[in-house]
């Protein structure tokens, strides 16, 4: 059997860090620009990337010998029947078509690697393909700009996640349970198993920014948002979070949508394999931990119209414009719809429930974090104004998150949807009385989907979301995650019901 210094040696290692990360090349915009880039980089493999409904990015590779400047006219084919969400068997075939501005040098592989995202494509029409979450997010920005309300949108997501040491899990006929681990958890605190135990861990909830030896995770992070920068995404600041056990959060500095859709598929993509080459298992499931905070995806969003800041009115609530006012009107409107995107999994709910600091509350408030929109006051520079959605969390596929956030807030500025008095007060200090008059996320992913298939009519617009994206949604986590949950019984029933 390995040891821990004969496994370590066996991971697969990374390609080594650039000498200077800033470095990066300026973001390729043309397919002559990608060939000429792989040919003077040396680069070996190209990596086809696309990402499937639910969020996931999938993959193939072909030598960099096949890469042309034809490729990213013609595309390539694969098999849709294979992907979640994705064709039916008797229509499987489907087209991948690169596109230029996402080439990167892969963050990660050892073999040095062009990698490139994809659209996708009818083979026969050669149009863009309902249900592939990027054209949702391109649809979104252009019915943005033919909207006349602003000519661009920022999103600047605050994906939180958890680094384990261990991680093992099973569910079967007669057996189910999972195991998580790690040498920062605080419930190793009296571990005698033969091995030193140094102390220094960070005990529940306070996990916020302690530095090392409590924090054990800071060269893991600023290599992490090393091999970010080198891949052209920009980082603004990483540290440990609030949990125990290795919570963390690097922020990416906010972009436009598909762009910043595209990032945070690339952020997720580093993290988990950075983790794996240090011998660590990283997770952006929303609650892997009971007793302590969990993983949200707090995203930060504004419009401007060229270079103004539509979001601004120093006159106004926390220096807001109605028309900010009137976005956030429609996200709370439709916030029991969005969550079924954008808090997409059963154990989403897990850490969305009242009374634990989570973002339950559908009302806004400067600085209040357990609303679901907070207006962050850190600075008074006008262009930093903007609004933070605190409900989603990570597992959220990015592109039709942001784009169902935009088409809710869209639709808030066309109504003008009155969000109501800000709540600046405790929320969780309120008499009962009150307290029961404030609006709460849904409890469950069913109560979600269930608002979704009563309220999506503001995604149809301008053809943004169409009508198999939301059906195949809705279906596909009904039968794959709702009722797979709710047909297997729980460990913690055998625990209160065993000897009923």
């Amino acid at each position: 059997m390995l040891d821990t210094k004969e496994m370590l040696q066996a991971l697969p290692a990374l390609h080594p860090i650039a000498a200077s990360p800033t470095a990066a090349p300026a973001r390729l915009t043309s397919p002559k620009e990608v060939v000429e880039f792989a040919k003077a980089q040396k680069l070996q493999i190209v990596d086809i990337k696309f990402v499937d409904l639910p969020g996931t990015w999938q993959h193939f590779s072909i030598p960099v010998t096949e890469l042309s400047e034809e490729l990213f006219s013609e595309g390539i084919g694969f098999d849709g029947s294979s992907i979640r969400g994705f064709q039916a068997i008797h229509e499987s075939d489907m087209l991948l078509v690169p596109d230029a501005r996402s080439a990167i040098v892969d963050p990660v592989c050892a073999v040095p690697t062009l990698s490139v995202t994809c659209d996708v494509l009818d083979p026969i029409t050669r149009l863009p393909y309902s249900r592939d979450p990027r054209n949702i997010a391109q649809k979104a920005e252009r019915y943005l700009t033919k909207s006349g309300v602003a000519t661009l949108s920022y999103w600047g997501p605050e994906a939180e996640f958890f680094i384990f040491d261990n991680a093992r899990f099973d569910q079967n006929t007669n057996s189910g349970y999972y195991f998580l681990d790690s040498d920062e958890g605080v419930w190793n605190s009296g571990r005698d198993q033969g091995t030193l135990n140094l102390g220094h861990r960070p005990r529940y909830k306070e996990g916020y920014f302690p530095v090392a030896p409590v924090d054990t995770l800071q060269d893991i992070r600023s290599e992490i948002i090393l091999r970010l920068i080198n891949a052209g995404v920009p980082v603004e600041v990483h540290h440990h979070e609030v949990a125990t056990a290795g919570q963390c959060e690097i922020d990416m500095r906010y972009n436009s949508l598909t762009t910043m859709a595209d990032s945070l598929m690339v952020y997720k993509y580093v993290v988990k394999n950075v983790a794996r080459a240090y011998g660590k298992t990283a997770t952006f499931m929303p609650k892997p931990l009971y007793g302590d905070n969990g993983s949200g995806m707090h995203v930060h969003q504004s419009l401007w119209k060229d270079s103004t800041n539509l979001f601004v009115d120093l006159k106004g609530y926390a220096g807001l414009s109605d028309l900010a006012r009137y976005y956030i009107g429609g996200l709370l409107a439709h916030s029991a719809a969005l969550l079924a995107i954008c808090a997409p999994t059963t154990n989403s709910y897990r850490r969305l429930v009242p009374g634990y600091e989570a973002p339950v509350n559908l009302v806004y408030s400067k600085r209040n974090r357990s609303a679901a929109v907070r207006i962050p006051m850190y600075s008074t520079n006008p262009a930093t104004k903007r609004i933070e959605y605190r409900p989603p969390d990570p597992t959220t596929n990015p592109y039709l998150a942001f784009s169902a956030l935009l088409m809710a807030g869209l639709d808030g500025i066309e109504k003008k949807m009155d969000p109501g008095a800000p709540m600046d007060v405790d929320l969780y200090e309120l008499p009962p009385d009150e307290a029961k008059k404030i609006k709460q996320v849904p409890g469950a992913l069913t109560e979600s989907l269930d608002a979704l298939e009563r309220d999506h009519a503001f995604l149809l617009k301008g053809d943004v979301f169409t009508p198999d994206v939301i059906e195949t949604w809705i279906e596909m986590k009904r039968k794959k995650e709702v009722d797979a949950v709710r047909l297997r019984p729980h460990p913690y029933e055998f625990f209160m019901y065993y000897d009923a």
